[in-house]
Formats: structure tokens, sequence, C-alpha cells
């Protein structure tokens, strides 16, 4: 009806599904909120949602949140909240809309699908086939044929930590309002070369292949007729045929996206051999982190477990950093989140300054890993709380985040943070909020691989990349993959690819 206002249907689904990881992914895990409360979540945030509430409000729209639900990676989606939440968004779009943007991941495997954002979009396609739908996905995405070919446009980010997340989804909108504008029918590309890259050669804040990758994407989007092109690093820890890097392309002629995505294609190719991550044994970094603290320089020198990182799928209980700093005499630690909700229980029934013996982590049996004893600690209940923090950035900034309850043992020579819930340590308030002070730690141990490192690589003298035993280890040897597919650079390193 003339006059009648443009709607536009909005949401927000993040997960990065680690399917070696044993973390269950029920609906609360997603810790969803629906309809207004939604609205008001998105409409600040420095998202892709938030751009998209934002594009919609300008152009005068009703703006339709169904909504906005993101956990932290683990083990596949359940069913059941894989089908509450996609019916949520498919009931928002069944009485008519103008446009969908959907702020996704890009690497969902549930329990019954193993390209969770393919199906669906190809739920939505099926339901709106003619409406103009824009899709803003993480650069850790395991991008799909299925996903690109049921959709108008898609974009990811192009920083790693990600602190792009809103301009994606201010490129995606713009996509959007030109088909709603001028009638604008875009034609996508899609390449996937076989290879797996380690996400610690994905860090686009120094010089390294990633860098160069997305720099590359960038100058791309500068030719003719280019409307978004991405460089996907992937997610590998995902046991998918599609698993690792991919490019995507978004253009106004099928043409222009080919001749682009061919050529993104081949540069990532042919630097596969720098996205290969060799990571040292456990007692080279800590051989390297006690020459960082007998040389020069200010603050603690910070070991991160990459192989038990909280935001790949990591149970956060792994121990073998901890102990074996501990058993080469490393003293002025401090180390958290440790995920031991027995542990937690006991220090909080003990009591604050109370003296405990405890046994601490390597509880969550790990799937095709031995298992390990918890480590004994004994020393004094020092802070108790309840975990709770805002961020204060550059990711996620202003969020409120939760540890679940939380607890400080002090054994003398390390203060220990343990937490009820995996947490990445986004923010020194995960410390601070519990009295710890990290910047005058001598050595910090973190179970993070990148997210940490804004806000804590400032105050180290020296990081030290540190490889446990656990589901998010760079050694992709360990893990067995039965479903993608093969041959794959760099599990097969003679693996041989032509665009």
């Amino acid at each position: 009806m003339k006059g009648t206002p443009m709607r536009i249907v909005t949401a927000r689904v993040n997960h990065e599904t680690n399917t070696f990881s044993p973390l269950a992914t029920p609906l609360a895990a997603f810790n969803p909120l629906w309809g207004a409360d939604a609205l008001a979540a998105g409409q600040d945030a420095t998202t892709a949602l938030g751009a998209f509430i934002r594009f919609a409000q300008a152009r005068g729209a009703t703006v339709a949140v169904p909504v906005t639900a993101h956990a932290n990676p683990s083990g596949p989606v359940a069913d059941a909240a894989f089908e509450v939440l996609c019916s949520a968004i498919l009931d928002a779009i069944r009485p008519g809309c103008d446009a969908i943007l959907l702020d996704l991941h890009g690497a969902m495997v549930t329990e019954s699908h193993d390209d969770g954002e393919g199906e669906l979009l190809a739920r939505v396609r099926a339901l709106a086939p003619g409406v103009p739908l824009g899709v803003a996905l993480d650069l850790h995405g395991n991008v799909t044929q299925r996903m690109v070919a049921h959709c108008d446009a898609l974009a990811g980010f192009k920083t790693y930590p990600h602190v792009d997340m809103a301009e994606t989804g201010e490129r995606v909108a713009g996509i959007v309002g030109r088909m709603l504008d001028e009638g604008l029918a875009p034609a996508r590309a899609w390449i996937h070369p076989p290879m797996l890259a380690h996400t610690l050669r994905m860090d686009t804040r120094v010089p390294g292949p990633m860098r160069d990758a997305v720099r590359a994407a960038a100058a791309a989007e500068a030719r003719p007729g280019v409307l978004a092109a991405t460089i996907f690093g992937g997610f590998s820890l995902a046991d998918l045929s599609e698993a690792g890097v991919s490019v995507t392309v978004t253009a106004e002629t099928q043409a222009a996206a080919d001749r682009a995505a061919a050529d993104l294609a081949q540069g990532l190719w042919a630097a596969r051999d720098s996205f290969v991550y060799a990571e040292a044994p456990l007692a080279d970094s800590l051989a390297a982190a006690g020459a960082a603290l007998a040389g020069p320089g200010d603050g603690p020198v910070l070991l991160l477990d990459h192989g038990d990182n909280c935001m790949s799928g990591g149970t956060c209980d792994v121990m073998d950093v901890l102990a074996a700093a501990l058993e080469a005499g490393m003293d002025g630690l401090v180390a958290g989140p440790i995920c031991d909700p027995e542990a937690v229980a006991a220090l909080h029934a003990a009591g604050l300054g109370a003296r405990v013996a405890i046994d601490l982590g390597n509880r969550v049996p790990l799937p095709g890993f031995p298992p390990r004893a918890p480590l004994a600690v004994s020393g004094t209940v020092a802070a108790l709380g309840d975990g709770d923090y805002v961020i204060t950035g550059p990711t996620y900034t202003g969020q409120r985040c939760g540890m679940g309850r939380a607890a400080v043992i002090d054994t003398g020579a390390a203060r220990i943070l343990v937490s009820e819930q995996p947490h990445e340590p986004w923010d020194l308030a995960v410390f601070t909020s519990l009295g710890l002070d990290p910047a005058g730690a001598r050595v910090l141990i973190l179970k993070s691989r990148m997210y940490c490192r804004p806000v804590f690589e400032p105050i180290a003298r020296a990081v030290v990349e540190c490889a446990s035993r656990g589901v998010t280890s760079s050694d992709y040897a360990l893990f067995p993959f039965r479903k993608l597919a093969r041959p794959a650079f760099p599990l097969d390193p003679d693996a041989a690819w032509t665009p």
C-alpha cells in the first residue's frame, strides 16, 4: 500500500562450532534475546546487527528484530536450539518484508546440519524468494556454496581480532539498499581452495599472510563493479567437507565477481605455506618465557595457552601450561580464568581467607585425548565474586559479561582465577573485578589465542605462545578428520589445486 513504511527483518545468530569440542551448545548457551529486547540490545551495538538496525531506522523503515543470540565456540549446536532460533527468524519474515539482513557467523554446525547457516538461508530463501537478502559473516566462517547460493549479498570481517563488525554490516546493508533503490541484482562468486589455515597466522594487526590477503580483498573492492570482496580464513577445527579458507565476491556483474574471486584465490594458494603455524614444544616456550623474565622490560610475560582457547571451543580446564610453569619454579603468576565449577563451589563454601587444598581442572573428558588428573593446589581463598564485568574495548565495547561465579586462590607462587564458565579474557576487568592486578604479575597465563591481545599485549614485556594438548590445538594431526574433503593442505603437503 502506498505510504506504508518499508519493513526490514534483521537478526543475529552467531556460533563458531568446534566439532571436536565436548562442550554442549543448548539454547541457553546463546543467551538469546527476543523482539523488543533484541532491538534494544542491538541498536547501539558495534556489530553487524547494530549497523543493520541503524540502516533500517535511517530509511524510516519498520524494523523487526526477532532474536539476537551469541554463543561462545563449543561443540555442535543442539537441534532443538537451532530450530527455535530459525523459527523466530522465519516467523518474523512470514507476514512479509521488503528486505532481510542477517548477522551470522558462517561456521555453525548442528547435530543434524554440517552447514547451519546454509540450512537457515535455504529456509529463508524458500519463504521469501524475491526479497533482498544480505548476510554479514565472521572472518572465520567456513563459507559454503549453499550459503552463497541462497543470499543476494554477503561480506565478512577484514580484521582479527574483529573490530570492523559494524563496518561489515554497513557494507552489506549498502548493497541491499541499492537493490531496494535501483533494482540492482548482484552477482556472487565463491571459491574454496583446499587448504586449512592456522588461526595464529590470521592476525591482521601485524605483517603476515592474513593482512596481505585482506588488503588484496580491499583492493579488489576498488575495481569497477565489485561491491564486496572477502577472504575467509575459515575455522579449521570443524570436520565438514568445506572447512577452511574461501573467497567470496559480490559484484554488479558475474564477470566482475568471477575475475576478482579467481585472482584472490590464486593469491591465497600461492601463499599457503605462510598460513601454517608450527607450534613449539611447551618446554621450549617456558624456556623462552624464562629468558624474557631475565631480560629487560616492564610488565608480565604473557603466556597464551592456545591449545585450550575459550573462543575456539576449549574447555578452559586443561592444566598443562599452569602445571608446567609451577613445576619450572616460576612465581608471581596470575592465571585464568580456569573453568572448574566444582572448585568454585569449594572455594565459595570455604569462604574468604580460608586455607584450602583443592583439585583443579582436567575434569572434562576430551575425546581422543588421554585422561589427565586434576592439579592439586593449596592456598588461601583470596577473592570471591559473581564474575560480572563490563568490557571497555576495543572488541564488544560496553558489553556486560559474566564468567559465572568466580574465585581466586593464592598459592604463594600463583594467584589463580577460577570460574564456573569457560570465558575469554576480553578485558583487564576479568581480573580487576576480583581484585587482581594483571599488570603487576611477573607471569600472566591466559587461555586465549587472539582476542586478549589488544588489551593485554600493551601491558606485557613479552608474549609467548604455549601449546597445551587440548581441543583447540594448532596441531591438526591430533584430530580425526573424516568428512573434510581431501587432499587438503597442510594435512596433505602435496595437495595440488588449480582455480
